[in-house]
């Protein structure tokens, strides 16, 4: 890159129109995809392509398209190296400054006899934060000496974590300079065709199923005093209609939900249910108050752990979900 002396500035001529269309492309795969196609074949533009991409995401002033991107840079890393060689795998490591080599397989570490590398447990540490599989944990690994034996696969999936890192880094810079009218312009496209799918990849989140256990505090006691036939307030019983329709409820299922109360009537109850989750009216699907704002209703009724972490109960519930399921298995109440 610094032999080629591009200037910022010659972004817009037409000699770059390619690269420039390319940067566009990746983080326009990202946000269709999450993912970015390989197009190494092409390596000039694919080079010159990527820190114009990061120019190009970090202009668009999105944390949430910032992190799609550079999951999706991560794992069209990953798809790459794990189809490399183990030497060229031990040279990436370097860069990183992992302390890995090739595995000395011996009598005595027969699991480590189907393993490519071995690495200081440090970096394995680092990198496998992330990952919920029981295969990441610690306890599960074959260890000796303070180092850990992977397969390649597995070398190239936490190699992965780093280039995801590396990318990250790279977003959180602040740019001191004014970027080219072919950059900005862009960025902001790509900015609204992240907010229009936002919407749609959060449903694609959400699982077919609605899990009990994995309700917030506000919309766990909301739910027993539904099923009970206690008085609910109307912002309360909003909350917990578009949160039980967004978490994968059906329409019958939530009408069930309140038929114990008293002054229950099933024509009012499903007009109101099938308005929220867009099935009558406006045609529009909604989604619970942020948490901020059920506080100032008196509908939170006090936070946990987890609670602090989090602004929407939706957010809380997709935290849980993870969370139960790097659990050993148990009988999740569903519903």
């Amino acid at each position: 890159m610094q032999k080629l002396d591009l200037k910022i500035t010659e972004l817009d001529n037409p000699e770059y129109s390619r690269i420039v269309d390319r940067a566009e492309k990746r983080i326009e795969e990202a946000i269709l995809y999450a993912m970015v196609s390989d197009q190494t074949r092409n390596s000039e533009i694919e080079i010159l392509s990527f820190p114009i991409a990061v120019m190009m995401a970090t202009a668009a002033n999105n944390p949430f398209l910032q992190r799609r991107y550079a999951l999706a840079e991560a794992k069209r890393a990953y798809n790459i190296l794990k189809q490399e060689s183990r030497q060229k795998l031990t040279e990436v490591a370097q860069v990183f400054n992992w302390k890995m080599k090739p595995a000395k397989i011996d009598a005595a570490t027969s699991q480590a006899a189907a393993s490519d590398f071995a690495t200081h447990f440090t970096n394995y540490l680092k990198n496998t934060g992330n990952l919920r599989e029981s295969k990441w944990k610690l306890v599960n690994r074959t260890m000796r000496s303070g180092e850990v034996y992977l397969s390649k696969d597995e070398a190239a999936r936490l190699l992965a974590e780093e280039v995801r890192a590396h990318v990250e880094k790279k977003l959180d810079l602040k740019i001191g300079f004014t970027l080219p009218e072919a950059v900005t312009k862009r960025g902001d496209r790509l900015k609204q065709l992240f907010l229009v799918k936002k919407g749609q990849m959060r449903r694609e989140e959400m699982p077919k199923e609605t899990t009990v256990d994995a309700f917030p505090p506000c919309i766990s006691q909301l739910y027993n005093m539904a099923q009970t036939g206690r008085h609910i307030s109307h912002i309360a019983r909003f909350a917990l209609t578009s949160f039980l329709i967004n978490s994968g409820m059906t329409v019958e299922n939530v009408i069930e939900c309140f038929r114990p109360a008293s002054d229950f009537s099933e024509r009012m109850t499903r007009y109101q249910v099938e308005h929220i989750a867009g099935d009558r009216g406006s045609r529009t699907k909604y989604i619970p108050p942020r948490c901020d704002t059920l506080r100032t209703h008196g509908v939170c009724p006090g936070m946990d752990e987890l609670c602090g972490k989090v602004r929407h109960p939706l957010a809380y519930y997709r935290r849980k979900l993870r969370i139960i399921k790097t659990q050993t298995p148990t009988t999740a109440t569903r519903a």
